[in-house]
């Protein structure tokens, strides 16, 4: 069930129209639901596909897409983090926190990933120098 993106050239608005098939599509003749005219030019929409969280997963193993990437300089670790949880999108905003945004900050300001574990032991709910947290005990 397609909607198209036309321009109605006798009110010049953008305009949205559902189509129950695609063969009523091609084959129906569209008028504007604004004012009833019907020179409509159809427009190049945007497409957006939702993926899935797994999906999203696979592309971010591929680590072609991080060329540059040297784990013994802070900064690259950074950008990279950065750009992991951008490709994950806003539904980790919650997940990570506020201290996930600190961390890269600080990564990418150069700074010793040890001093940033050391400085904040909450880190993956650990309780000083674990840092795994109290997962099976």
């Amino acid at each position: 069930m397609p909607i198209y993106e036309y321009r109605c050239q006798d009110c010049n608005r953008r305009v949205s129209i559902f189509w129950r098939t695609m063969s009523e599509a091609q084959e129906g003749a569209a008028s504007c639901p604004l004012c009833c005219g019907i020179g409509l030019t159809r427009l190049v929409s945007r497409v957006r596909v939702i993926r899935s969280e797994e999906s999203k997963l696979d592309d971010m193993a591929d680590m072609s897409d991080f060329p540059d990437l040297d784990e013994s300089d802070p900064r690259s670790l950074g950008r990279f983090m950065r750009k992991m949880k951008d490709q994950m999108g806003s539904e980790l905003d919650d997940d990570l926190g506020g201290e996930f945004d600190e961390v890269v900050g600080r990564l990418e300001a150069g700074e010793d990933p040890e001093e940033i574990e050391k400085s904040m032991p909450e880190l993956m709910g650990g309780g000083g120098d674990d840092l795994g947290g109290d997962f099976g005990a």
